[in-house]
C-alpha cells in the first residue's frame, strides 16, 4: 500500500492478527476510534477459517484494547465501527456461514460491558464494489469484475436500497467513527443511504 508521506499516518504491517507487538494495543487504545473493515469472502473457506478471520481477529482486538487502557480512559468512549453485512444473524440460527459468523461477531461487540468503555457501531452494507479500475484489479478476481458489470446496474435499478457506492460507504464509516449518529448502533444499508442523503441535503442548504 502506497500512502503519501505525512505526519498523520503510520502504517503497521501485521503478520498475525492474534499476536500483536507488545506496544501496539496501548498505542491504538490512545486514539478515539477504529474502523474495522478487515474481512474476506466466506466462499471457499471452512467454518474454522472464516470464524478466525471474522470473529477471532475482531474480538481479540477489542479485548486487547480493553487490557491496554480503554477501560481506564476518561472522557468519551472509544468508538469501534464494525463493517458487517446485510443478512448477518446475531441469533446464530442461520444455516448461512456468512450470516451466522458475522452475526455472532456483532453480538459479541454489542455485549461488551459498559466497563469496557468501547462504543460499538455496526454497519451492514449490501452490494458494493470498488469504483476505481485500479482498486478492482488489485482486490477482485477477473470473474468478480465481470460479474460487477452485470450486477451494479441491476442493483442500482431494481434494488437501490441494497446498493452502496464505495465512496459513500467510506464516508459513512468515517463519520460514524467521529461520533456522528451516536444515538444509533445498527445501520442497515437502507439506513446508511438515508442518513448520507440527509447529510448531503443539509450541507447543500448551508
Amino acid at each position: 500500500m502506497d500512502i503519501p508521506e505525512n505526519d498523520k499516518t503510520e502504517v503497521v504491517v501485521l503478520k498475525d492478527f492474534l499476536n500483536y507487538p507488545s506496544d501496539l494495543p496501548a498505542r491504538l487504545a490512545g486514539h478515539d476510534a477504529c474502523i474495522w473493515a478487515l474481512g474476506k469472502s466466506s466462499v471457499g473457506l471452512s467454518d474454522e477459517e472464516y470464524t478466525r478471520i471474522t470473529y477471532d481477529y475482531t474480538t481479540h482486538f477489542v479485548n486487547s484494547l480493553q487490557e491496554a487502557g480503554t477501560k481506564d480512559k476518561t472522557g468519551d468512549p472509544f468508538r469501534f465501527v464494525f463493517v458487517s453485512g446485510e443478512g448477518a444473524d446475531p441469533s446464530g440460527k442461520s444455516n448461512v456461514k456468512f450470516a451466522r459468523i458475522k452475526g455472532m461477531t456483532e453480538k459479541a461487540l454489542f455485549d461488551l460491558p459498559p466497563s469496557s468503555n468501547i462504543n460499538t457501531s455496526v454497519m451492514r452494507p449490501g452490494y458494493f464494489f470498488p469504483s476505481k479500475a485500479s482498486d478492482r484489479e488489485n482486490i477482485r478476481s477477473r470473474t468478480a469484475r465481470s460479474m460487477d458489470c452485470l450486477m451494479t446496474p441491476i442493483m442500482k435499478t431494481i434494488l437501490p436500497s441494497m446498493y452502496m457506492p464505495v465512496e459513500d460507504l467510506g464516508l459513512f464509516a468515517v463519520e460514524a467513527a467521529k461520533g456522528r449518529w451516536s444515538d444509533e448502533k445498527l445501520f442497515p444499508n437502507s439506513r446508511m443511504r438515508e442518513l448520507i442523503k440527509a447529510s448531503r441535503t443539509l450541507e447543500s442548504q448551508q
